[in-house]
């Protein structure tokens, strides 16, 4: 399930959501990551653009993967403004044994911060400010390509 929202996300809201869905599924673990803005560098918080049709395909071969190893993902994910100390990300990973969602939940956090197109922005002085150095380029991505 990927879901996107315009600013910070409801965690509560979601985390529980996601739960109930996945409760009654005889699963062993369901576990959450939670992306936060932090406090640095004299931002007031983060804005997003999305690239939906690549993130679309790139969370659907994360399915796949996952429901190779009987295990579900998911992700929420802010477009526009968040402010600090708000979330911006959230990813949660099902699977009927605790290894396999720890192990698959590392996998798909570091895979999204290196793949996903997803452009972040400090927001500085109520400007946004395109934050390179610490974007990635996506595989595949450019006219050479």
């Amino acid at each position: 399930m990927l879901e996107l929202y315009r600013g910070a996300l409801n965690v509560e809201e979601i985390i529980n959501k996601w739960y109930q869905l996945n409760n009654k599924e005889n699963y062993g673990g369901i576990i959450n990551f939670i992306g936060v803005v932090r406090d640095e560098n004299s931002i007031t918080g983060l804005s997003f653009d999305i690239y939906e049709p690549i993130l679309i395909k790139w969370f659907e071969n994360w399915q796949i993967k996952a429901n190779k190893l009987n295990a579900k993902v998911f992700m929420a994910h802010s477009i526009g403004d968040v402010s600090l100390h708000q979330s911006s990300y959230i990813a949660t990973v099902a699977s009927p044994k605790r290894r396999i969602a720890l192990n698959l939940i590392d996998e798909f956090v570091e895979d999204f911060k290196a793949n996903a197109p997803i452009w972040k922005y400090d927001l500085i002085d109520k400007k946004r400010v395109y934050a390179k150095d610490r974007s990635h380029k996506i595989k595949g991505s450019g006219i050479l390509s």
